[in-house]
């Protein structure tokens, strides 16, 4: 049974990674957006009024610089950065281009580019605003509803279906892949034309070489050297970004494993503290409102009493539940907050 096996751990005789190395680029990208998501979040909440914006842009300024670093590795090493990690690149599927430098050119650049970040960034927008769609059911919030709410929320309610169809495509081409079936591991590889390939001593070599271009030093224009300067500038935020990546890497697959859910219950034992004093700028509103019951958004008495449980503040729910949804964070002191940290305060009188 060995030899029926082999082909699991050992390149075919095209060239093809085995399916460890691309489900492990495949983790590797995978695990860094929440690393990063979870650091930008430690940085808003222990300055908010400075990294705050962060925290509420981070999909915005993560999908700009994704599409940075992609475009970069792709023109450069005809690969993204979690498959040049790993020593792949991509060709085209139908066999017939050989290029002799390195660099993803046309449709297939463009394809595997819009692939590689626009859709991921679609996605997890498209599951933000699901939760959201969830939290708004849990609150038993009922909006009334034009026909085009209607088609918007029978869309999410038959997004969770589709996501479970694309998820079940992509296991069967990854059994096809096993057994020789397929060339690629993975629909968006199909999508684009191309499938992954291993590095060769050749491709490392000459790793830096760039297609000749034609000389434009004495009759240059202003458009062209400003392509020139853009594509420089470019290609330095991106070579930038994939040095602090390929250091980071480890670290960042660390942080993704220390906040699993599987490891949740070692971070309570090992990081479970006092709760810390209020803010010292905030002394003065409390006293303003430590022998009342008013809300400190409506500053009316409070009704339908509902309790932050990032910060502590009372508030009335209708007040608060309206401002979370807006902001997503508290009034008061700034920290990022969901509509999930509402608590409902009952009390004897009610």
């Amino acid at each position: 049974m060995a030899e029926h096996g082999a082909h699991l751990t050992t390149a075919a005789a095209d060239d093809r990674p085995s399916i460890f190395e691309v489900l492990a680029q495949d983790s590797l990208m995978g695990a860094v957006r929440p690393a990063l998501r979870h650091a930008v979040k430690v940085l808003a909440e222990s300055n908010p009024s400075r990294y705050g914006f962060l925290w509420r842009r981070f999909d915005e300024i993560h999908g700009v610089l994704d599409v940075l670093l992609q475009h970069h590795f792709l023109s450069r090493t005809s690969a993204s950065f979690s498959e040049n990690f790993y020593s792949l690149k991509r060709v085209a599927a139908s066999g017939r281009e050989r290029p002799t430098h390195l660099g993803l050119r046309g449709k297939h650049h463009w394809c595997s580019l819009i692939l590689l970040a626009l859709v991921p960034y679609l996605r997890a927008k498209l599951e933000q605003v699901l939760a959201k769609q969830r939290d708004e059911d849990d609150f038993s919030i009922r909006l009334p509803q034009t026909p085009l709410q209607r088609m918007y929320r029978a869309f999410l309610a038959a997004y969770p279906y589709v996501s479970m169809g694309w998820d079940s495509w992509v296991f069967c081409q990854q059994l096809l892949y096993v057994f020789g079936r397929a060339k690629t591991h993975s629909p968006f590889l199909w999508l684009a034309g191309v499938r992954l390939a291993h590095l060769t001593g050749h491709d490392i070599t000459n790793m830096d070489l760039k297609p000749a271009s034609p000389s434009t030093a004495i009759g240059s224009s202003v458009g062209e050297r400003l392509r020139r300067l853009t594509s420089t500038v470019v290609g330095g935020v991106a070579l930038s970004l994939s040095t602090s990546l390929s250091m980071g890497v480890f670290f960042l697959q660390f942080l993704e494993w220390w906040y699993s859910s599987e490891n949740q219950s070692t971070i309570k034992t090992l990081t479970s503290l006092p709760t810390p004093p209020p803010p010292i700028h905030l002394q003065n509103q409390q006293q303003l409102t430590r022998h009342s019951k008013a809300c400190p958004l409506c500053c009316k008495v409070r009704t339908n009493d509902t309790v932050l449980s990032t910060s502590g503040f009372v508030f009335c729910y209708r007040c608060i539940y309206v401002y979370i949804k807006a902001n997503q964070r508290c009034p008061m002191t700034g920290y990022p907050t969901e509509l999930q940290h509402l608590i409902k305060i009952y009390s004897p009188e009610s």
